[in-house]
Order: C-alpha cells, then structure tokens, then sequence
C-alpha cells in the first residue's frame, strides 16, 4: 500500500478515494454520511469519542487523534487478492502516552455484506489462506463459523494489523452506524460472542489480547443529522 497520504479537505474529495464512488456516493447511504460526519467534526465525531470515554479503561478517558485516513486499505494475504478498506483509520494517542489504533466501520441501513460461509463459496486456496491469517491474528482457535460477517473480521484483523506496524497499545474496531434503530447490531453482537464478549450499543468491549496489545471493539451510534447531507 501507499505510504503517501493527501489531506483531503472536502466530501467531494472524500468520495474521489472509494472503491466504486458513483454506486457508494448516495444520500442516506454510509459512504457519504460518514464522510460528512467526519469532516464536520475536524478530528473524531463527539459519539466515538463517548464511546472511548465512557468506558471503564482509564486510558481511554482521552482520545487525542494524530491522523485520520479515509478509505484506508490494509493488505491482507494473498498478495494477489483485495486489501481490506476501512471506511476510516485513525492513529490516536490515549491518556496513558500510548499509540491506539482504530478502524471505523460506517453502516446506514446496510448489510454487513456476505457471511464467512457464503464468501467461502467457491473455495480456494487465497480464500483459505485470509481466513486462517485473519483467525490467527484474532487469536481464534478452530474453524470461523459460517454465520459470522467476514467484513466484521477483516475490519478487526485490520485494527491488529495496523497497530503492529505503528507500534500501538490497543487496536480498536468501531461500528459507526447511522441507523436509530441499531439495524445490524445483532450480527455485532454474534461476532463478539465469538471472543466470549458481549456487544452494547454505546459502549467498546475488550475482546482480546495479542501480547502486550488489547483489543477491543465498539458500537457508536451516529448523528441522524448527517443522513441528509
């Protein structure tokens, strides 16, 4: 992956980095409302930042970000095959000094797209590979169960990943859904139960340690006022 980055200062900007911009840039769809909500708040939106401080982990009390990146991709094995795109990626300091690193997962009303038995189909050896990459670095033992979403998994593994490389404390997932009814949560919930954790709105939930490295995951509900934007 690149290791340049160009500040973006705009939607319009914003929707220049994703994977298909004309299909994913609507009005009421993630893509855009995340990137409103993100702009609009030049640093982390007020509900991810509750979600950090209104855990138990003193660390987390303040959350200063250093960078934020839109539409992050983190390879992920085979070499040959998609990176995993995280809507955003932001490298933060925590109160205790140390490195946090944070992968943001931007849903509306949509889906957490194909579960890992229907992505499996039709196998193959890149696909066993990620998978077995990505149960590593989550420290799952056994087969991934079919019913979990494989986008939850990948946007976990790229937390990890990338906390590795910078050197970070924590490695964090957030769910930064814009749905008021918390549409999807129970796919959330499900894929924490795997790590023996239980998912709330609101609230980040440890569900690992890598070494030295927690790991955590979270639901952030997001402000309805960027849905028509």
């Amino acid at each position: 992956m690149p290791s340049v980055y160009i500040p973006i200062s705009s939607p319009d900007e914003w929707k220049s980095l994703l994977a298909e911009p004309e299909k994913q840039w609507r009005t009421g769809y993630s893509a855009r409302t995340i990137a409103h909500s993100w702009l609009a708040s030049d640093g982390i939106p007020p509900e991810i930042r509750l979600v950090f401080s209104s855990s138990a982990i003193a660390a987390f009390q303040c959350i200063d970000p250093l960078i934020v990146i839109p539409e992050h991709q983190v390879p992920l094995p085979p070499a040959t095959g998609h990176p995993s795109q995280n809507d955003v990626f932001v490298l933060a300091r925590a109160a205790d000094g140390a490195l946090v690193s944070i992968t943001v997962e931007g849903k509306v009303s949509e889906s957490f797209d194909k579960t890992v038995g229907e992505w499996r189909e039709p196998p193959s050896h890149g696909k066993r590979e990620r998978l077995s990459f990505l149960a590593q670095k989550l420290g799952l033992v056994g087969q991934v169960p079919d019913r979990i979403r494989y986008q939850l998994l990948h946007r976990l593994g790229s937390a990890i990943i990338e906390a590795e490389r910078f050197g970070a404390k924590y490695a964090v997932m957030v769910v930064h859904s814009f749905s008021q009814s918390d549409e999807w949560f129970g796919d959330f919930a499900l894929f924490l139960e795997m790590f023996g954790a239980r998912a709330r709105v609101g609230e980040l939930v440890r569900v690992g340690q890598q070494g030295p490295m927690g790991v955590y995951a979270g639901w952030a509900r997001g402000d309805s006022r960027f849905l028509a934007a």
